[in-house]
């Protein structure tokens, strides 16, 4: 279909979705969770109100959501990052580091107040990093950016002292995770307690209330915030999955800003009541493998050699309408990683049959290829409201079938991770440090969940943590991405790029960063944001 006619098309099957849905909104979605409806009382004053079509959510929590918008929008770090992705001084008006042994010292502002009213001071650094460092029940995939903190002390009420066993060049990077109130969570079960639903930080934004059942999130802005207040009073988040609600939420007036994907993205652009606002991302998608699986315990070589089956550059034009690139590493777009030697899988299918062959692969009497007795037959869990990762995944299995390799697509709500599938259609990103994936591939670490493991990806992962100076990181980090290449746990297909769609009236968004997993952090100025409406 040509793009103008995919244009005209989305617009009626958008109109026609607002006409015959309207009524549903509110009720469950086929993710099984709340959808909105207006939302708000007829007599409420939106004017000064954002209202944001985002994520799903179960918990506000930065130690246990590290990747979404609302995190960010209520809790404050010692640091945070500024439009380049540098971390810089948010909660520590100053620090010094000394090299010999290893020690940050934290000088905190004067004056910050958590939400509640109650003085914020670095008895809450040290629980918070305590948390992170010693709670062996906290349930966090992050734990493993902490594993080199030693100690973390507070000498007065202004002053926080974390001294690590070794060098960690990430270090800052991971300061601007946000603090937690101890007076409000201590002796409470970190990853179940009611805070989660009802937090209570020192950020931009205050918490105010949560209808699960109207799907709605409720923010003010935070009018003692020791920063710059925010020029937008409110928040209305609306918590949807679906895109193509979201979408219609947008065409409906029901929203004022949404992340779409790269199609319905398009369906706006030329609408001069609308903004496109094009960010970079880090976010990658790929076919992830669960090596705990005795499939691919058993043919784990035969990973690699998928992609010269994959026409990435098609999908690339086909799903993401050519906004993106193909991928061949986890951190090409990083500013210490692209390193093309690594790019050793073109899509090649006369090669790809003669790879398989030289792993022993010989296709049966159906055309699909067996070894020992065994089909190349795995499952991939995509969850059915990603749009574009059913039809990212779909798109796979039909080339991989058309040469013999059978990746059975199964659509799901949730992820199952103990259901014995062989692996999801996974996103992730390292928009900052590329040791952001220290957490992913090192072996047993905090969030390798696929349970990957290379001696070799380990032992770069670690030096590239432990190494001063970007040169020679960049040619640690170049290596790992070749020695990735040749034992892949996982068959990248694509880097997207971060679409989103805003009411024409909205200004202020700042494209300078790149964004992360599911475009997050298009909220990181905010504060300078305004909204005519």
């Amino acid at each position: 279909m040509k793009k103008s006619s995919f244009q005209r098309a989305c617009s009626l099957l958008l109109a026609l979705v607002l006409t015959v849905s309207l009524a549903a909104c509110g009720s469950q979605n086929q993710a099984g969770e709340s959808t909105p409806a207006s939302g708000s009382p007829e007599t409420e004053d939106l004017s000064h109100t954002l209202i944001y079509a985002g994520e799903s959510e179960s918990t506000i929590n930065p130690l246990l959501n590290s990747h979404d918008e609302l995190p960010d929008l209520i809790f404050s770090g010692l640091m945070k990052y500024d439009g380049n992705g540098t971390p810089v001084c948010d909660l520590a008006k100053d620090y010094t580091y000394d090299d010999t042994t290893f020690t940050y010292t934290f000088t905190l502002r004067d004056g910050v107040k958590w939400h509640d009213g109650q003085s914020f001071t670095a008895d809450d650094v040290v629980y918070t990093y305590d948390l992170l460092t010693q709670d062996q029940s906290l349930s966090s995939s992050i734990t493993s950016n902490y594993e080199d903190v030693s100690s973390v002390t507070a000498p007065d009420a202004a002053t926080v002292v974390i001294q690590l066993s070794q060098y960690n060049a990430a270090m800052l990077d991971y300061f601007t995770i946000g603090i937690l109130p101890k007076h409000l969570t201590e002796g409470q079960d970190i990853n179940t307690m009611s805070f989660n639903q009802t937090p209570v930080g020192t950020g931009r934004y205050k918490f105010v209330s949560w209808d699960t059942a109207g799907g709605m999130i409720r923010l003010d802005r935070n009018t003692d915030y020791y920063d710059k207040v925010p020029n937008i009073e409110h928040i209305i988040y609306k918590t949807v999955s679906v895109e193509s609600t979201k979408a219609t939420m947008l065409q409906s007036g029901e929203a004022d800003l949404a992340w779409l994907n790269a199609k319905y993205a398009d369906s706006f652009r030329g609408n001069d009541k609308y903004k496109n606002i094009d960010f970079k991302t880090a976010d990658y998608r790929a076919i992830s493998m669960d090596f705990s699986t005795d499939f691919w315990k058993n043919n784990s070589d035969s990973i690699g050699v998928l992609n010269y089956a994959i026409d990435k550059d098609t999908i690339v034009k086909s799903v993401l309408d050519g906004r993106g690139v193909a991928a061949y590493s986890p951190i090409q777009l990083n500013r210490l990683g692209g390193n093309t030697q690594a790019d050793i899988y073109p899509y090649d299918l006369t090669r790809f049959a003669a790879e398989m062959e030289k792993l022993g692969w010989v296709k049966g009497s159906d055309g699909i290829y067996e070894r020992n007795g065994e089909k190349f037959h795995f499952t991939v869990q995509v969850r059915d409201y990603e749009e574009e990762r059913v039809d990212i995944a779909n798109l796979c299995a039909s080339q991989l079938k058309a040469v013999g390799v059978d990746m059975e697509v199964d659509l799901v709500t949730k992820f199952d991770w103990d259901a014995g599938y062989n692996g999801f259609l996974s996103g992730y990103a390292a928009q900052f440090d590329p040791d952001m994936f220290y957490k992913n591939y090192v072996t047993g670490a905090s969030d390798n969940t696929m349970h990957y493991s290379n001696p070799t990806v380990d032992n770069l992962l670690s030096e590239g943590r432990h190494t001063e100076g970007d040169e020679a990181r960049r040619t640690i980090y170049q290596q790992f991405e070749a020695a990735y290449a040749q034992q892949p746990g996982v068959v990248l297909v694509a880097f997207l790029d971060g679409c989103y769609v805003s009411v024409a009236g909205l200004s202020g968004l700042d494209t300078t960063r790149v964004l992360g997993h599911h475009a997050v952090g298009v909220m990181w100025n905010i504060e300078n944001w305004t909204l005519n409406k």
